[in-house]
């Protein structure tokens, strides 16, 4: 994700904006382009010429280039992401592409990918659709939300700029629909300040003024993204958070499982619920971490070009580390926000725990494909084009509407944000420990799909809730579905 067009790097599953990840430079298994004919677009930055650099890198690269209008009109569209929006238009109606290529900004991605840096109030938001209402589904250590107070389950009631022009959530909705409460909570920039009145169970109904400023998501929560779960009588269960795919989770990651692994942990419950994506290096490392009792020919993932681009496929084999485990069970909580980078990691499991592992809580978004990134940096325009499609070792590469169909077993569950994330109360955990116990459950079903907004970024119905995703997501939002 972090190389020019003479460099690339395969940045799968850019979750980010359809849910989906990337890639990178660092850990194993990310395919390393060489330098390639692709057109030298004419100097200059213009809304035209940036189109037609998209076009000429769209029909090099393009998974499904028999897709592409023969004839675009680049005049028709006021914008480079519009016209890459008419370019995809028959792959997406297929369900290959729901938005998945998209134009983005190469500082701001960087700045994401290598630290988690953003600017905003770090919080994730969900709504209900019925009762059009608005809540904190998770906080961020060492951001301004958790600094004020704000944390999962809060509800915000109202926004304005200042307690004199507070608008009820309700009323914003009623007239604008969410885009009018993304539009109220204001830029993704630094100082941008706004006045929330939010409703909790510890501290009632207030006021408070919360101001964005830059902070760096720590992918597993220092709070409850590691634990060990003990469920009495001597049994324990190892619970991992994973909140995106970043650089930054890779020690974090082994961190984690060489804890597990110390403590002879061989079951676990891995929450991917809310996680979009990220590093393909980083889920190729996820993989290796759960597969200590793997072959070195085992195959954990595969990317797969288009003919002409064969030679960029790559083929991932397990490679325990120091700190992998062995797992006898996995219970992979999941919703329609799991996308890309997240299902690598669960298809990548499949061909070898079967009836050992589930997917708990939701069907997940559909995401078999990942994005490289092409930049131009003149115009600072990276372009995250659909490029591979991925798959496991049993060629599992075709899950567009989700893995329900393809996990032996499923276990609906809510996501109940009453309750912290780990907690062994809460619905989708309680879920994980029925099937880790051996008890029964109602399944997924395989028809249930994640949503996705204008701009493709997953959304997973609970309750009627989904997480708010802004038409014009910033490169971590795209990342980090409902990021504020």
């Amino acid at each position: 994700m972090r190389k020019s067009v003479s460099g690339l790097v395969v940045s799968a599953l850019l979750l980010a904006s359809c849910g989906g990840g990337g890639g990178g430079t660092s850990g194993g298994g990310n395919v390393v382009l060489p330098p390639s004919p692709t057109p030298t677009p004419t100097a200059g930055c213009s809304t035209r010429e940036r189109q037609d650099w998209a076009l000429a890198q769209m029909r090099e690269w393009y998974l499904f280039p028999e897709t592409l209008p023969a004839s675009p009109n680049p005049g028709a569209s006021a914008t480079v992401q519009d016209y890459i929006d008419a370019l995809t238009a028959t792959a997406r109606s297929q369900g290959r592409d729901r938005y998945f290529t998209y134009i983005t900004s190469i500082a701001q991605e960087n700045a994401f990918l290598n630290s988690g840096s953003s600017a905003g109030f770090g919080f994730r938001l969900s709504y209900d659709t019925t009762a059009r209402r608005v809540f904190i589904a998770e906080a961020f250590e060492g951001a301004p939300a958790l600094a004020a107070g704000i944390d999962r389950s809060t509800e915000i009631l109202a926004i304005g700029t200042t307690a004199a022009n507070l608008r009820t959530v309700s009323d914003i909705i009623l007239a604008e629909g969410t885009a009018g409460v993304t539009n109220a909570l204001g830029p993704s920039t630094v100082g941008t300040a706004r006045v929330l009145r939010v409703a909790d169970a510890a501290g009632g109904t207030r006021n408070l003024t919360v101001v964005k400023a830059d902070y760096s998501l720590t992918p597993v929560s220092s709070r409850y993204g590691s634990r060990i779960l003990d469920l009495g009588g001597g049994r324990r269960v190892g619970y991992l958070n994973l909140r995106t795919f970043i650089t930054s989770a890779d020690q974090q990651l082994r961190d984690s499982y060489a804890s597990f692994r110390a403590q002879g942990i061989s079951e676990f419950i891995v929450d991917l619920r809310y996680n979009g994506g990220g590093l393909v290096s980083t889920a190729n490392l996820f993989g290796d971490l759960l597969g200590g009792g793997r072959r070195t020919s085992d195959i954990f993932s595969q990317t797969r070009f288009r003919t002409e681009k064969s030679s960029n496929n790559d083929t991932h084999f397990f490679s325990p580390t120091a700190q992998s485990v062995t797992p006898v069970k996995i219970a992979f909580i999941g919703t329609g926000s799991t996308a890309s980078a997240s299902e690598l990691v669960i298809n990548g499991m499949i061909p070898f725990l079967g009836p050992n592992m589930a997917l708990i809580g939701g069907n997940t978004y559909g995401k078999p494909v990942g994005q490289i990134a092409l930049d131009r940096t003149a115009c600072d325009d990276r372009l995250r084009v659909i490029a591979f499609a991925t798959g496991n070792a049993s060629n599992n590469t075709a899950y567009y509407t989700g893995l329900a169909a393809s996990v032996a077993n499923t276990c609906r569950a809510a996501d109940d944000i009453t309750l912290p994330l780990g907690d062994i109360r809460e619905a989708s955990v309680a879920r994980a420990i029925d099937f880790l116990s051996g008890r029964t459950c109602t399944a997924i079903s395989s028809s249930e799909q994640g949503t996705a907004s204008s701009r493709g970024s997953a959304g997973v119905a609970f309750d009627h809730r989904e997480l708010l995703i802004p038409d014009a997501p910033t490169p971590a939002q795209r990342e980090v579905p409902g990021l504020f």
